[in-house]
């Protein structure tokens, strides 16, 4: 998996360039935890939940439609102001369902690991992009704090951080273009 810090600025660059208003401290609260939340199945090892069990590592809190239900029901709680099934609501819910979505996409071209389950609990079929740039990070704090964490940070900061900060910095140059 990547880590949790860089699934958190990716969705933080998505949520820079994505067009819904208004982006208060809420909105950027929930796209840093909903970047972060698949991985909350790492819990079900202390309970003998096995990597490959439908609530296994990157499963169904990694799947598509995981992060559709998700995102429907933060936007229905923490947006109760949205009226539920408006344009802007289901923009709301396009947005955290992306934010969602990139964690398993960057799981995905991860060089280690069983794939992901994108289809979860439709199908247990798992998958990795056929280009896998990103260090795997180990699971546990300390391995994480290891030689092999330093690999996988630099591996993030070039493959995630980098392309993120260029997103973002590509939008805002657009941005500022376009109102001249």
């Amino acid at each position: 998996m990547a880590t949790i810090f860089s699934h958190s600025i990716a969705a933080l660059a998505v949520g820079q360039v994505f067009p819904v208003e208004p982006k208060r401290v809420r909105f950027w609260v929930l796209t840093a935890v909903l970047a972060m939340l698949p991985d909350i199945d790492v819990v079900g090892f202390s309970f003998g939940i096995s990597y490959g069990d439908m609530l296994g590592h990157r499963r169904l809190t990694h799947s598509l439609p995981f992060a559709v239900l998700v995102a429907c029901l933060v936007v229905l709680l923490a947006f109760s102001d949205i009226a539920a099934f408006s344009t802007r609501w289901f923009k709301f819910v396009t947005y955290f369902s992306i934010v969602m979505a990139s964690h398993g996409v960057l799981d995905a071209m991860t060089n280690g690991g069983l794939g992901v389950a994108f289809f979860a609990p439709f199908s247990s079929e798992r998958y990795f992009f056929p280009w896998t740039p990103i260090e795997v990070s180990p699971l546990g704090v300390g391995r994480f704090l290891s030689a092999r964490g330093v690999q996988v940070i630099i591996s993030e900061i070039k493959w995630i951080w980098i392309p993120s900060a260029l997103l973002v910095a590509m939008v805002m140059v657009y941005q500022r273009q376009k109102r001249s």
